[in-house]
């Protein structure tokens, strides 16, 4: 019997990053709109027509942009398959090989990622997750590119430039043991189940 696909894991570095952007990028939008109309309704704007649809421009792009990242931030997961381990963002999609892991380690994104090392903005993004802990997976090789793939990833992706991949997810031991599960081929054990013809079978009814 062919096994099932596993469950959609979030990426939370992912989520984080394009998570600050989606805000900013309305909040800026709006901001644009606010200044186009001011413009608009200024008796000086007449002889400058194109200042203020300028701004409406800039702000409708802007919006626009803030909704796309908004939506794409729900869009990045990884997900175990029964010969692979699916990882997918809003502009990349990867499947990398069990065959290609050497080993998993799990280990606390601070340690990997010192703060200390880490520039001013950096941390700020950082902090949130700096004491979550992360599945480490030590490769035998890219599946693509190196740099695509850290073209397409965050750079909390990689701890060094070893062939590997830091995966952080909310729910690691669950991820973990569904990813072992399907490396493994081992299906989880079923409950026991009572023998029809157990003592408790013969009861007489009440």
């Amino acid at each position: 019997m062919a096994r099932k696909a596993g469950k959609r894991y979030p990426l939370i570095v992912y989520r984080r990053i394009v998570g600050r952007w989606w805000f900013a990028l309305i909040f800026m939008g709006l901001g644009l709109f606010a200044l186009a109309y001011s413009e608009y309704i200024d008796p000086v704007a007449q002889f400058l027509p194109r200042r203020w649809q300028l701004f409406a421009a800039v702000g409708a792009l802007a919006t626009a942009l803030g909704i796309f990242f908004f939506i794409i931030r729900f869009i990045a997961y990884v997900q175990p398959l029964p010969n692979s381990l699916k990882l997918v963002t809003p502009f990349m999609r990867l499947n990398i090989s069990y065959k290609r892991i050497r080993r998993t380690t799990m280990t606390e994104m601070r340690l990997l990622f010192p703060p200390k090392g880490l520039s001013g903005w950096v941390q700020d993004i950082f902090a949130p997750f700096s004491q979550k802990t992360a599945m480490v997976l030590d490769l035998n090789g890219y599946p693509i590119s190196p740099t695509l793939l850290r073209l397409f990833l965050s750079r909390f992706f990689f701890k060094d430039k070893t062939p590997h991949l830091v995966i952080l997810v909310d729910d690691w031991m669950g991820f973990s043991t569904e990813m072992e599960s399907m490396r493994t081929g081992i299906e989880p054990e079923p409950e026991a189940k009572r023998p029809k013809n157990s003592i408790l079978t013969r009861l007489p009814p009440k």
